[in-house]
C-alpha cells in the first residue's frame, strides 16, 4: 500500500480560488463548523472511502465460491510455480 510521508507539524497549506472558498465557508456555516473542522471531516470522509476502495475485492458468489474451494483443495504446483520457489533466496 502507497505511503506519503507527513512532515511533523500539522498544517497544511491549500491554495484555493475564491469562489471554492467562499462555497466552503458557507457550507461550514451551515453546518456550525469552522472552516478547519470541515474540510477537515469533508476530506477524511473521502480518504476513507478512496482506502476502503482501493483495499477491497469484490468478486461475485461463483468467483468467490471457487477461490474457497482453490484455498481448500489447492491445484499442485506446476513447473511455473517449481521455477519461482527455486529463484527464491535461500537466506530466510
Amino acid at each position: 500500500m502507497p505511503r506519503v510521508a507527513v512532515e511533523a507539524n500539522e498544517r497544511m497549506h491549500l491554495r484555493v480560488p475564491a469562489p471554492d472558498k467562499a462555497k466552503l465557508l458557507r457550507a461550514a456555516a451551515l453546518m456550525h463548523a469552522d472552516l478547519t473542522d470541515f474540510v477537515t471531516r469533508a476530506a477524511l470522509r473521502e480518504a476513507d472511502a478512496v482506502i476502503k476502495q482501493a483495499e477491497t475485492i469484490q468478486v461475485s458468489e461463483r468467483d468467490f465460491t471457487r477461490i474457497m474451494e482453490l484455498l481448500d483443495n489447492p491445484p499442485p504446483p506446476n513447473e511455473k510455480l517449481r521455477a519461482a520457489i527455486a529463484a527464491l533466496p535461500r537466506d530466510r
